[in-house]
């Protein structure tokens, strides 16, 4: 059972790495923000400077083959730019957001328990398109993953430089940031039984964006 823990392990942390980093954020492995792709399309995040939060709907799972961590509590916050810093004409909007939070996490393998530490300044940049995207920058070790009992790992995302995930967004009341097997770098230690060659893992979440400042309002990007 011991050596398929750190599989475990290693996904949970991935996963939670990238969900924490929550705040706003979305696909694909972490490298560039959606303001690197090709042919950027204006952006405008609306209501200007108001401040948000983004909420777990459910649960997010990190999955690593049939083991899998779930936590069923998340979140963060931020502020959407004043005007006209919530306007770019040929790119992504950026603001900071809190560290994300992660608490009541299990895991598939009984005896393993697990906590989460996130630090640092993290950000999300909102990128307007067919598909509109939010890609979350957390800094360098800013995410770390603990397990004690049957395994003890420590497991660390954007381990040697700051990375970005992405995510998909949806306008609405709430407005929504999904995240589908959205990957992260990730480097693990300890003892027997804990993956320490994995690099990486995957992580699905959804999360509800909302306006805290005006509730009867709702965070939305346009073009």
């Amino acid at each position: 059972m011991a050596q398929h823990l750190p599989r475990t392990v290693l996904t949970a942390s991935a996963g939670i790495a990238a969900a924490l980093g929550l705040t706003l954020a979305v696909t694909g492995p972490a490298t560039a923000s959606p303001g690197a792709r090709t042919a950027a399309a204006s952006t405008t995040v609306t209501p200007a400077g108001h401040a948000f939060g983004a909420t777990l709907t459910g649960t997010a799972t990190f999955s690593a083959g049939s083991v899998t961590v779930t936590c069923s509590a998340s979140g963060a916050s931020g502020t959407v730019p004043a005007a006209p810093a919530n306007t770019n004409a040929a790119g992504p909007v950026s603001s900071a957001v809190s560290a994300p939070t992660y608490s009541s996490c299990t895991t598939s393998m009984p005896g393993v328990s697990a906590t989460v530490t996130t630090t640092g300044n993290w950000s999300v940049a909102m990128q307007n398109g067919p598909t509109v995207t939010a890609g979350l920058t957390m800094p360098t070790a800013g995410f770390v993953l603990k397990t004690s009992g049957l395994a003890s790992c420590t497991v660390t995302a954007a381990p040697t430089a700051a990375a970005t995930v992405n995510g998909t967004w949806t306008n609405g009341a709430p407005s929504t940031l999904k995240f589908t097997d959205a990957s992260v770098p990730v480097t693990v230690v300890g003892g027997f039984g804990c993956p320490t060659t994995a690099t990486s893992s995957k992580f699905n979440a959804t999360y509800k964006v909302t306006d805290t400042t005006d509730p009867t309002s709702a965070i939305t990007v346009t073009g």
